[in-house]
């Protein structure tokens, strides 16, 4: 998602108020903290550290580690589409090749307008309708040239 305000350090110590008491606070604050911004910043990271008496590398760590989690800005659209060994073998290198050529990027990019963020992930968890993919939050399966390029149009609205 596209940044929804500026950074404002206060604004990441009130979030880490409101939930460190939840039982394992940190997903949910980075959760909060994405949401805010459109990303976890490098400056939220010491002040959710400082705050939860973790040490930076920690929550960097857990950052770094799930692939749902941004450390830059993203598009306003997230294309997730799946390269593991099911898509594959179901053509999905090809499906592939057809969204990062209609979108003008490659898996990693956004585009110039910063609508879409292309993103490769490596299980969905619709192996049996492989090839897959998600836009935002919803699951596509049974990919085939046709279906990519309603995908990939509907990404860029």
């Amino acid at each position: 998602m596209a940044p929804k305000a500026e950074f404002d350090s206060e604004d990441v110590a009130a979030i880490v108020e409101d939930l460190k008491g939840l039982e394992g606070p940190l997903l949910p604050i980075l959760h909060a903290v994405q949401d805010r911004f459109g990303h976890v910043p490098d400056e939220a990271v010491r002040v959710i550290a400082h705050r939860l008496n973790l040490t930076r590398a920690e929550v960097y760590g857990v950052v770094s580690f799930y692939h749902d989690y941004h450390r830059e800005p993203h598009g306003a659209h997230t294309l997730k589409v799946c390269r593991a060994e099911a898509c594959q073998a179901a053509g999905g290198d090809a499906i592939a090749d057809r969204i990062e050529k209609a979108l003008g990027i490659k898996f990693g990019e956004t585009t110039a307008d910063g609508r879409v963020t292309l993103e490769a992930v490596y299980c969905l968890g619709l192996c049996a309708t492989a090839p897959s993919a998600m836009l935002d939050d919803r699951l596509f399966g049974r990919l085939n040239a046709a279906k990519a390029d309603r995908l990939t149009a509907e990404a860029q609205l």
